[in-house]
């Protein structure tokens, strides 16, 4: 079977494995590694290897070994580069929750636009918010607020939605630690302090695009406030009256986001100076940063509200047991994205690419949105793309900085939402919004921002290329 072949079997086995057999993203993945790998002849397995730079001994050693060895292999490596991270953003993110550290930021940020630009204060907040927070989290703390400020409002619902989708949905694609786009950096090689700050400033373009198509939707369609099983009115009362005194200060509910993008961030603009204090490069570290932000966000959570040791352990178990499923599922991905590039799809499909920034930028970007169309998940569709992508990166002079490659993945993972996608049924089911009402505002808004994010990454790449 050729390269092509085993490829398109792979990806048939991750989108049949889900929306068919509707097994879990883990097992789809691993399942999808497992027929790569069975797949693939050992001639071209020592191929591989040996053009990797292995000794003739060790990629015939290698080939030999059973398949099911490369998958693990591959498993273990993915959970090396991307475990610590992803458990501390979760502690990190559950803290904040539980604290009230993440109500503080929207509370805030709302009082500081004031109430006529509390649509942008629900995009600040949702983007702040998605970086160590999952998308699903930060729409249910986030879309009480909205509901409630609609009941006193009578107006905008419909920009309240789609402003909080916009921040929360960028941020869940394009800036590390949130799973995706650590592990595409880590997957093109790319500093994971390069890829925050230029998830930053594409996905801030991105959500400002993002919102004046929501402007432009609230504008042309009137959402009215349908009743839900999530809020019954009384809660949305409760909800307009809390006492904000009980909350963290806004000082240190940042700290804990803004802490690993500054020493991170911090140590990659040193770098590019030429300033390497040892002592930046120890804290510096993703490890290290984001094991430091945790250990902040739980004393917050222990002062805040006075928690006991039990309470804590329970917050980080629960923050444990969320993020463990994630490190599954980026491990697996590395599995199935290193048994794909043993097959040598890498030397195939370079002669198909244009290697000039657009060509390479939309094929990255293509693969991404067919994946994230036919099977739903955004994170999914990032971890298989790299996969098909990174081994012909590998194979060609990339003719700019890789992080623009990793930009293209995230943006190409926007489009598109519709039934397969948890997030479409969770936004529509707070919101009381229809199915037609959902893929006529957030699915179209997402292919606004995912072409202006592709638009963006392809003129940075072509004037500011950073080789």
């Amino acid at each position: 079977m050729t390269p092509v072949w085993i490829l398109l079997t792979g990806m048939a086995v991750v989108v049949g494995s889900i929306l068919l057999l509707r097994l879990h993203a883990f097992l789809a993945l691993i399942l999808a590694a497992l027929v790569v790998g069975a797949l693939t002849p050992e001639a071209t397995v020592e191929a591989y290897w040996l053009g990797e730079g292995l000794s003739p001994a060790e990629a015939n050693e290698l080939a030999s070994s059973s398949f099911v060895g490369w998958v693990a292999k591959g498993f273990g490596d993915g959970c090396a580069k991307i475990g610590i991270l992803i458990a501390m953003a979760a502690i990190i993110g559950k803290c904040l929750l539980d604290s009230g550290g993440a109500e503080r930021v929207v509370l805030s940020l709302r009082n500081a636009f004031g109430e006529k630009r509390t649509p942008m204060a629900f995009s600040a907040s949702a983007f702040t918010l998605g970086i160590p927070v999952f998308f699903d989290t930060v729409f249910y703390l986030l879309m009480p607020l909205g509901k409630a400020l609609r009941s006193h409002t009578g107006r905008d619902y419909l920009l309240y939605i789609l402003a909080i989708v916009a921040g929360a949905t960028m941020a869940h694609s394009l800036v590390p630690p949130t799973p995706g786009p650590l592990f595409v950096a880590a997957a093109l090689k790319v500093d994971v302090g390069v890829m925050i700050l230029a998830g930053l400033v594409v996905g801030l373009a991105t959500v400002t695009a993002g919102y004046l198509y929501a402007v432009w939707a609230n504008k042309r369609w009137d959402l009215p406030l349908r009743p839900s099983a999530e809020l019954s009115e009384d809660e949305l009362e409760a909800m307009a009256k809390r006492d904000a005194s009980t909350l963290p200060p806004l000082s240190l509910s940042l700290l804990p986001i803004l802490l690993p993008v500054i020493l991170i961030g911090g140590q990659t603009v040193a770098k590019a100076f030429g300033y390497k204090p040892a002592w930046l490069s120890f804290l510096g570290d993703k490890n290290i940063a984001l094991i430091l932000s945790a250990g902040v966000a739980l004393a917050i959570l222990a002062g805040a509200r006075g928690r006991s040791r039990k309470e804590l352990a329970a917050s980080v178990q629960a923050a444990l047991a969320s993020g463990g499923v994630i490190i599954l599922i980026t491990a697996a991905g590395s599995a199935f994205g290193d048994l794909l590039r043993q097959t040598g799809i890498a030397g195939v499909m370079q002669g198909w690419v244009s290697e000039t920034p657009a060509g390479i930028l939309l094929l990255a970007f293509g693969v991404t949105a067919v994946v994230r169309t036919a099977q739903g998940s955004a994170t999914v569709a990032m971890i298989t793309s790299v996969g098909v992508v990174a081994p012909i990166v590998d194979k060609i002079d990339l003719p700019f900085h890789p992080v623009y490659l990793a930009l293209a993945i995230g943006c190409g993972s926007k489009p598109i939402s519709w039934m397969n996608d948890s997030g479409f049924w969770i936004i529509g089911r707070m919101t009381g919004m229809t199915e037609g009402e959902t893929f006529r505002s957030v699915s179209v808004m997402m292919l606004v921002m995912a072409a202006v994010g592709l638009a963006l990454t392809i003129g940075g790449a072509t004037v500011f290329p950073m080789r």
